[in-house]
């Protein structure tokens, strides 16, 4: 007899919206929207420039749920970390000026095919799809946010890197003249991050291009961002125009500011304290409740087994 046990980030069945009814749901949500955003300003009207827009609200993939309920829209677009537009968490209203077309990504290093493409290119050679993750803040805040967009691994195999790539190294954009942040000299620009190609190619790691079935905000990263749930939320690198395939460990962002307190693998464990302040509980953004941190951000099942032959390095940023 197969016994199976619940992993930890799963919800009872009887619990989950049935799909049809999720569909339709999503359908007339849709429809609403589109009504919404003709009569509203704003943000609103902004995202409807975006040509991707008709490819959402992606189908959600109901093997990633939680046992939270999601945040707010309202919540996570307006409380936000953005170092480029300012430090800040109201980041939202500078972040519109950015331009997202033409957007350009550059794919470089140890693939077999060096390349610039464009970002709606990238769109169409993708599956899109919608996923529910936890998300962590290393300041210890967090969230549950519907991501649209594709699985890293396939990105990944879609940019054929060589057998010699051990690391991808993804870069934000850089333009002060809009993006005045990165007119403060003392930052390392552009924004660093980098995940090991075992990291990249697990089932979590994700490329998000949408949010709340739509095209994904500027201030949350437009046009595509990283999303690692696993680890705190700085290594979610936003507005990538670059993916570097390197055997060289980059020295990351943070890394680079402040390596005592940031370092590169920055995995959520809530006995490991940050030099400043504790991990072991964090606060949902629009609730006022704190809750238990969990290790790995609840999700040790899919990714613990890839720091079984590293635990002499620092794991816990």
């Amino acid at each position: 007899m197969l016994i199976r046990r619940p992993r930890g980030w799963e919800i009872p069945e009887r619990d989950a919206t049935p799909e049809a009814l999720w569909t339709r749901r999503r359908t007339l949500g849709a429809g609403l929207g589109a009504i919404a955003g003709g009569l509203l300003g704003g943000r609103n009207a902004i995202a409807q420039e975006d040509p991707s827009a008709g490819m959402y609200p992606a189908m959600r993939n109901m093997r990633y749920r939680v046992d939270r309920e999601i945040s707010a829209e309202n919540d996570a677009t307006t409380f936000n970390n953005f170092y480029e537009f300012g430090t800040s968490k109201t980041i939202w209203r500078a972040a519109e000026k950015m331009p997202i077309r033409p957007w350009q990504v550059r794919i470089e290093g140890m693939v077999e095919q060096p390349r610039t493409v464009d970002f709606d290119d990238i769109l169409k050679a993708m599956t899109l799809e919608e996923r529910v993750y936890r998300f962590r803040c290393v300041e210890a805040w967090a969230m549950t946010v519907p991501w649209s967009g594709f699985s890293l691994k396939q990105f990944v195999e879609w940019c054929k890197p060589t057998s010699s790539a051990k690391y991808v190294v993804m870069q934000t954009f850089q333009n002060p003249s809009v993006a005045t942040g990165q007119r403060a000299s003392w930052y390392p620009w552009p924004y660093t991050e980098g995940l090991t190609i075992d990291e990249a190619t697990n089932e979590l790691a994700f490329i998000a291009t949408g949010l709340y079935g739509k095209p994904i905000p500027r201030q949350n990263g437009a046009p595509l961002r990283l999303v690692t749930p696993w680890k705190y939320g700085f290594k979610g690198v936003k507005s990538i125009v670059r993916f570097n395939f390197t055997d060289q460990r980059p020295k990351t962002f943070w890394e680079q500011l402040q390596a005592s307190e940031y370092g590169f693998w920055a995995n959520v464990n809530p006995k490991v304290s940050h030099p400043r302040w504790s991990q072991a509980s964090e606060e949902v953004v629009g609730t006022g409740k704190r809750v238990p941190t969990q290790l790995f951000n609840g999700y040790a099942d899919y990714v613990a087994d890839l720091y079984t032959n590293r635990q002499d390095e620092r794991l816990w940023a």
